[in-house]
């Protein structure tokens, strides 16, 4: 009823981490701070002369607070303890050291370690901050075809006319996810065909590690390529969408062509998402391959096309990744909601969370009085729709994790 139509660089945080890895491991906290203090010191004296010692149990008693007036800025605090919170002094107010005509020396000292203060704390926060863990995915699978044999899987990680792969690399996990066009069957093609192939493709791809992990549009591309050139004709069309996480960057890298999709979760809240790709109401973007002499009536997307993003992950980020049949019938508030029951990174609690957010994605598609994702978007296009989409559903759920062999 519903068949749709169709007509690059590791971060600046790694080459910080290298630099610091020596530093990490021959100074303590206490030390890093004593050296860039000394250093701090060395370049007061060498500009404005001997530099009294402070200590960071010595409070300020200079005097200057009778005779300046000192204020709050965004800069610093005054908390009466030298030098983690120095405030700045008041434009115009004298310092009783100092000439009226030029900066003290003490003022100078104290800009100079002020920065040095400033330039420790920035390291040492740099040090405890770095995470030089790789991360992984634990991921489960699991789904539904319309044929109601659910969470059957036909030849390969297809449910009914979706595909999936899950795949690992060395340097990174790749999950992929594509959707066959239903319409191809009134043509007597089998739309699953073209997904599957597209799927064991890709997956081969990654496997021999043929790819770059920043660059998730290249695998869908030779994916597609290879489609092309095989040898055995295959028609259909197909959307796509590949996730990869880079285990030693921990960004996630995808791509999303037509309207499969992913969310990350962190917290209870999605944090990011790929944008849904339509050419017009329920015809997404999508890869095809057509009869020779219709190539100009098929509707045909290049992979280049697919949307692509880069995102930072933390260990516990929730990362779905689902084709339509979740999404138009599950809102996000209801797949947050059975999220919430996964508490550990637990291969067999992913797994059954998975099935939770299938079936009950199933159990809506079948609902007449539901008013689904699916339902509301028809009706903004102008159509009397009401009820669940019954749809090939599947679900691909991972969780971050630390990596282990």
């Amino acid at each position: 009823m519903y068949s749709r139509s169709s007509l690059q660089p590791c971060r600046d945080g790694e080459s910080r981490a290298e630099k610091l890895s020596l530093t990490s491991a021959h100074l303590s906290h206490r030390t890093a701070r004593e050296d860039i203090t000394a250093t701090s010191r060395a370049l007061y004296s060498g500009c404005c002369g001997d530099v009294p010692a402070f200590t960071e149990a010595e409070p300020v008693r200079s005097g200057w607070a009778d005779k300046a007036r000192w204020s709050r800025s965004e800069d610093f605090s005054l908390a009466g303890r030298w030098p983690s919170r120095l405030e700045r002094r008041r434009p115009g107010a004298a310092c009783p050291d100092s000439k009226q005509n030029g900066v003290s020396s003490r003022q100078g000292m104290l800009s100079v370690l002020s920065y040095g203060r400033l330039v420790a704390r920035a390291v040492l926060g740099g040090l405890s901050q770095t995470d030089g863990r790789d991360y992984s995915l634990v991921t489960a699978s699991y789904g539904y075809g319309k044929d109601f044999r659910k969470g059957i899987l036909k030849k390969g990680m297809c449910y009914g006319d979706d595909a999936c792969f899950i795949a690992r690399h060395r340097s990174a996990d790749v999950l992929g996810v594509a959707d066959g066009v239903g319409g191809w069957r009134d043509y007597g093609v089998d739309p699953s065909q073209f997904s599957a192939t597209l799927m064991r493709t890709c997956e081969r791809l990654v496997k021999e590690g043929r790819f770059t992990p920043t660059n998730p549009v290249g695998i869908l591309t030779s994916g597609y390529y290879e489609l092309l050139q095989n040898k055995v004709p295959l028609l259909g069309s197909s959307t796509a969408c590949i996730v990869v996480l880079d285990r030693r960057s921990h960004q996630l890298h995808t791509c999303n062509l037509g309207d499969s999709g992913f969310l990350v979760v962190r917290g209870g809240e999605v944090v990011h998402r790929s944008d849904e790709q339509q050419h017009y109401f329920n015809t997404p973007f999508q890869l095809s391959i057509a009869p020779p002499g219709a190539e100009g009536v098929v509707l045909s997307d290049s992979p280049e096309a697919a949307d692509s993003s880069s995102f930072d992950v933390q260990l516990g980020d929730i990362i779905l990744t689902a084709t339509d049949g979740l999404f138009d019938n599950m809102p996000d508030y209801m797949i947050l909601q059975e999220l919430k029951k996964l508490k550990t990174t637990n291969y067999d609690s992913v797994l059954q969370t998975a099935q939770s957010i299938a079936k009950q994605a199933h159990d809506l598609a079948y609902d007449p009085n539901y008013m689904s994702p699916f339902a509301q978007f028809a009706c903004d296009n102008g159509l009397n729709v009401r009820g669940g989409k019954p749809d090939d559903i599947t679900v691909l759920l991972s969780i971050v994790a630390e990596y282990t062999d």
